[in-house]
């Protein structure tokens, strides 16, 4: 009972004895279970427990029901309505147990489905509620489960709780479940920009202490009693602005806000008079900016929204907003329409019997519809899911993830490659269909195969995945490959005799003057006899001809580059440190920057200043375990000659040439390969190269990743 007291102290006596019961007979079900860190499993629902009572303010019968579902979900055969529990929390226990009995793949995975089930499932809609809350606490738990497993649930989080939550007012909860999305989903961009949120942080706070310092006095003799806090966008919210607007995160200027919560009587005369003399003292000590000016006292958002927003200029010129509301405005604010679950007794009030009749319908209707009566009330655009992926399940209910345009041909090369080169159909949710068909996310396939099947050509314009496209290449090239093995044993046997030799320098040269794409095509053609090998001699004598003068120059221009290679020291500015002019700093391995990128600097003891990528995988520790050795640095204005060493990684199609095409990049810009390395990886039939080459700025970079990229046979590519 003490535990209980505890953990939800604003109950009353009955309400905590309710609690008291259901918790006694979940921690009994739950006893022997453990979550994926080895932790006692009765973690989970407490955590769903705390995120109803003190994120949203749902009921005690809430949280008893949230404990009974977890205890019942694992002990199916427990007869919970023997324990005297009331018709509340049982209705409510049967929606929480039916809704955790629905596979996402029987809904495909879409919205208004899985919508449709909720409602024909939940007779009371604070079910709804709690099924948000509780896949609120997975999302925080997220590191617990396997990838696959994780894959699924951020897709459905994605897909099915951040409208859901959106659809019903719980704004804090849709942040949040968007944020752990974003985290998942877009790794690079999030540690990028929270790396730069964190950078800022003290830059925020000093400039609201440098703010409030000269309007203490006057809100003190006024006896106004505030909390002052600044208000962040979320990384998300960052990150779309920045593509909306085509900016980087500098030109996003409204990143954050301070805000003013005013603690006064909850009626709306007093604490609209409190707002405007809080405006009043705001715009007379700093030049404000009338067209962004936004009163939501006068006229509040269709949602109930009330706050005053202005935007003012502080002593050094930069340009802040201001937001003025009360305490009762701000958990309107922070939680929508969801504030009107608190626990302070309005229960049966006409305002909650308002409210629980809009969930209702809103769950009823589609998302954002004329007919959706919570359609005001949304504030901003439900993250969509990437065009550029869909998701689909096998039989068995795997999860796999495919890109846009994906066939039933593609997903059967997906699952092995045996099984792609027979396919001759499939079945998408039971029904046969070809093997052009495209898939659409949420579709459940099954690949139909023949002994006798065997790809053709036609096969190359239906599949759109690079696996299948290799596989299927290698699968049409085996004669190729066979011709290729006894042309270069016919033209080895002929070098030998002629005394020659050819390197990739001269092959490369030797194909592009005869016009073949590949090896394998050069040496298949002399397999074939297309190609005389007395041509290719003739050939050997007159590329080689005059060309060590070249060579030598050639040879010269990279010494050159080399000695200017190790210079770039002075292309950093380190700013804030005026009495460390010869202090040592070095560029971060882990991350290799490179001139342009978004640095930071860390203070070694011994090493003097490293320089760290925002986006750097050890960022966001070092500035949460040592905030006071990160140091500001910027670029110079202009960089030296010197340059600058970085890695890449490189996923491409097995196909010899793509090796020679990506060289040729990295050589037609002003870059230089410092180290080389390929590995063939036979079951993906790909290879994985890294190299190491030197740049002198992140633009000349960017160039190059770019050409990569858009080669023919490039999967993927990242810096290293």
């Amino acid at each position: 009972m003490e535990r209980i007291e505890e953990l939800f102290p604003r109950y009353d006596e009955a309400g905590l004895d309710l609690i008291s019961k259901a918790y006694a007979i979940a921690d009994l079900a739950l006893k022997d279970m453990t979550r994926g860190n080895g932790k006692p499993f009765i973690e989970h629902p407490n955590a769903v427990a705390h995120i109803a009572y003190e994120e949203i303010g749902l009921s005690a019968e809430c949280i008893a029901a949230s404990y009974l579902h977890e205890a019942v979900r694992f002990k199916p055969e427990m007869d919970i309505t023997s324990y005297g529990f009331g018709k509340d929390v049982l209705t409510i226990v049967d929606g929480l147990n039916k809704i955790s009995t629905i596979n996402p793949k029987d809904t495909r995975l879409e919205a208004e489905n899985y919508k449709r089930l909720i409602v024909s499932y939940s007779k009371d809609p604070r079910v709804t509620v709690l099924k948000i809350a509780d896949r609120l606490e997975v999302m925080r738990s997220l590191d617990l489960f396997p990838k696959t497993s994780r894959e699924r649930k951020v897709l459905e989080t994605m897909m099915l709780y951040i409208p859901l939550a959106h659809q019903l007012g719980l704004y804090n909860i849709k942040s949040e479940l968007e944020d752990i999305y974003f985290r998942y989903a877009e790794p690079e961009q999030y540690r990028s920009i929270t790396n730069k949120l964190k950078s800022t942080e003290r830059d925020r706070q000093k400039l609201m202490t440098q703010f409030i310092e000269p309007l203490k006095q006057k809100l003190s003799d006024e006896g106004i009693k505030y909390k002052l806090k600044v208000r962040t966008k979320t990384a998300l919210s960052i990150y779309k602005k920045m593509q909306k607007q085509k900016v980087p995160f500098e030109g996003v200027f409204d990143v954050f806000a301070i805000r003013f919560i005013i603690d006064c009587e909850e009626d709306k005369t007093i604490e609209h008079a409190l707002c405007w003399k809080v405006f009043s003292y705001v715009t007379e000590e700093y030049e404000s900016d009338t067209k962004r000016l936004r009163d939501w006292l006068s006229n509040p958002k269709p949602n109930g929204y009330e706050s005053l927003h202005i935007t003012v200029k502080n002593r050094e010129g930069s340009s802040l907003e201001v937001q003025i509301r009360t305490k009762r405005m701000d958990d309107m604010a922070e939680s929508g329409l969801a504030s009107h679950w608190s626990y302070k007794g309005i229960r049966h009030e006409a305002t909650l019997d308002k409210w629980l009749t809009a969930v209702r319908k809103a769950l009823e209707s589609p998302l954002g519809s004329e007919g959706d009566p919570m359609s005001a009330y949304y504030e901003d655009e439900v993250h969509e899911i990437p065009s550029r992926d869909v998701f689909v399940f096998t039989p068995s209910g795997e999860l796999r993830k495919l890109q846009a345009g994906a066939t039933v041909l593609d997903f059967a090369f997906d699952i092995h490659t045996n099984l792609g080169v027979k396919c001759t159909g499939g079945k998408i949710n039971g029904k046969a269909v070809r093997i052009n068909e495209k898939l659409k996310t949420g579709d459940i396939v099954e690949i139909m195969s023949g002994k006798n099947q065997k790809p053709s050509p036609d096969w190359m314009n239906i599949v759109v995945t690079n696996k299948a496209r290799n596989k299927i290449r290698q699968k049409l090239s085996e004669a190729e490959f066979k011709k290729a093995a006894d042309g270069k044993e016919i033209l080895g046997r002929r070098l030998k005799n002629w005394k020659m030799e050819i390197d990739d320098e001269l092959m490369a040269a030797m194909l592009k003057k005869l016009q073949y794409k590949t090896i394998n095509a050069f040496y298949a053609a002399i397999g074939d006899e297309l190609l005389d090998v007395a041509e290719v001699k003739n050939l050997i004598i007159e590329l080689t001809q005059g060309s060590s003068d070249q060579n030598t120059g050639f040879d010269a221009e990279k010494k050159s580059k080399g000695v200017v290679q190790e210079k770039g020291s002075d292309d950093i500015l380190v700013i804030d440190a005026k009495n460390v002019k010869g202090l040592d700093y070095r560029m971060a391995k882990c991350c290799n920057p490179v001139f342009g990128d978004d640095v930071f600097g860390f203070v070694t003891r011994t090493e003097g200043i490293k320089i760290h990528r925002m986006s750097c995988p050890n960022a966001g520790r070092l500035m949460d375990m040592y905030p006071y050795r990160i140091q500001k640095v910027k670029w110079s204005e202009t960089p030296s000659s010197g340059n600058f060493q970085t890695g890449l990684r490189v996923i491409a199609a097995m196909e010899p040439y793509v090796i020679n095409e990506i060289m040729d990049i990295v050589n037609s810009f002003r870059a230089s390969l410092r180290m080389f390395n390929v590995s063939e990886n036979d079951r993906q039939g790909t290879y994985d190269i890294t190299m190491k080459i030197a740049v002198p700025s992140n633009l000349e970079l960017d160039k190059v990743t770019s050409q990569i990229r858009n080669l023919k046979n490039v999967i993927k590519i990242n810096r290293i």
